[in-house]
């Protein structure tokens, strides 16, 4: 079942209103909401084209780079990202002594790269880039208006170029993963039986990571029948748990079960949900905090931008570590040993165990978006009200990423010895990067 485009056509019904009631120098939408609603666009595309989690951060991650490295100019002494970045080099720069709308060119060069990185919703897409043109075309002179769109343009080749080359387009070749019937080992789950997904990513050109193996995690606990084995006492308490869910543990599950795409059954019927990828949620932590703390449309731009780096390359550690070990899901080993009948509260997600990937990426946007806005930050979650209805509330962000993480032994789907090491990989990888860009925080 597909979801409705309806949000994207009402927010082109404000942009229209607004563009229309707009006088000769005036914008009547703040640079920072245009920025804002530019990622909510891209997000409301992602669910809709329904794109993996690994990919859907790569989108992010190019075009919040983009992004920022046009807009950073409205700020004095905001220094580049990307060049501090494998891959990327030396950023354009704007002619000295000209005049600029920053906020423009960033919208120019974001959707740029959103629609040459290939998603498919092209005319929601350009029907929203058309009506924020218009409304600036209305506000500024036409050289103004006319620069500021050409250097957007050359900012997003510049981001594209690197993008071009980092193996994705090579990854799409690549022969399907099939699980293994070895013991111990990944195979595909109930009730749908998918093969693996990414299962290559690890050949990704990180953006600050050295290697996708940078952060190895712990060998998982071995495979085992012994009832007093580690291995054995984790599928156990998985299905303990999953047997005896509370309520609050069963609105953590949902709330944080982030499934871009879950397969529905109902008899012989069979229709997809598409919802929220964990990048998407964590990308909208960030607009959470930057409107809370009302930031200049640079600081939103970089808190965009150090999220989407901390999820891409997340995602990139916690898949090597996946398809590395490759370890069995909760459900394949307690259908097997314990009970033939259990399904866990979530659908399983068709790739590995280990790591747990909501831990690992959660860690590292959390620990991120904390440097940015503080270790207290409390927040009102609202980041998926519109697609699942549902929201909550969190005092820090290491709160929110420790709910995520214990969520997936909640959901099933998950052993403790996954969301410990996940978290832990997730939160190497933000000090990294913490460590590496400290100098454009």
């Amino acid at each position: 079942m597909k979801k409705s485009l309806e949000p994207i056509w009402l927010l082109l019904c404000f942009f229209i209103l607004i563009s229309g009631c707009g006088k000769k120098g005036e914008v009547k939408l703040s640079d920072a909401e245009v920025l804002h609603q530019n990622q909510d666009l891209l997000t409301q595309i992602i669910i809709y084209d329904v794109f993996t989690p690994p990919v859907a951060t790569r989108i992010y991650v190019y075009s919040s780079l983009a992004s920022y490295e046009a807009v950073r100019f409205d700020e004095k002494g905001s220094s580049s990202i990307a060049e501090k970045l494998h891959g990327f080099g030396k950023m354009p720069q704007p002619e000295k002594d000209k005049k600029y709308n920053y906020t423009l060119a960033a919208t120019k060069a974001f959707f740029t790269v959103v629609r040459n990185i290939k998603v498919f919703s092209i005319d929601s897409l350009k029907a929203h880039e058309d009506s924020v043109y218009t409304n600036f075309k209305e506000n500024l002179d036409d050289s103004t208006y006319q620069r500021s769109l050409a250097f957007g343009d050359t900012v997003a080749k510049a981001i594209l170029k690197r993008a071009m080359v980092d193996g994705y387009l090579q990854s799409r070749g690549k022969p399907k993963h099939l699980g293994s019937n070895a013991p111990g080992k990944w195979r595909p789950t109930p009730p749908d039986y998918l093969d693996g997904v990414e299962w290559c990513w690890n050949t990704m050109k990180p953006m600050v990571l050295d290697s996708a193996s940078q952060f190895m995690p712990p060998r998982p606990p071995e495979f085992s029948k012994d009832t007093n084995s580690v291995f054995y006492k984790q599928v156990k308490e998985v299905y303990t748990v999953g047997k005896s869910l509370t309520e609050e543990q069963k609105t953590i599950a949902r709330y944080w079960d982030d499934n871009p795409f879950v397969i529905e059954h109902s008899g012989h019927l069979m229709f997809g949900t598409k919802k929220i990828t964990p990048g998407g949620h964590w990308m909208g932590i960030a607009a959470i905090a930057a409107r809370q703390t009302k930031s200049s449309p640079v600081k939103i731009a970089k808190s965009y931008t150090m999220t989407a780096i901390a999820l891409y390359d997340g995602f990139i550690a916690c898949w090597d570590e996946k398809y590395r070990s490759n370890v069995v899901r909760p459900v394949t080993v307690i259908n097997e040993w314990i009970d033939k009948d259990f399904y866990p509260f979530l659908q399983t997600p068709p790739f590995p165990e280990y790591t747990s990937g909501h831990s690992a990426i959660t860690a590292s946007a959390s620990a991120v978006l904390a440097h940015i806005y503080g270790d207290n930050f409390s927040f009102l979650d609202t980041s998926d009200l519109k697609y699942i209805g549902m929201q909550r509330h969190f005092n820090s962000f290491q709160e929110a990423a420790a709910e995520a993480s214990i969520s997936r032994i909640y959901g099933g789907i998950h052993y403790r010895s996954g969301v410990e090491a996940g978290a832990e990989q997730g939160k190497k990888v933000a000090e990294l990067i913490i460590q590496r860009l400290k100098d454009t925080f």
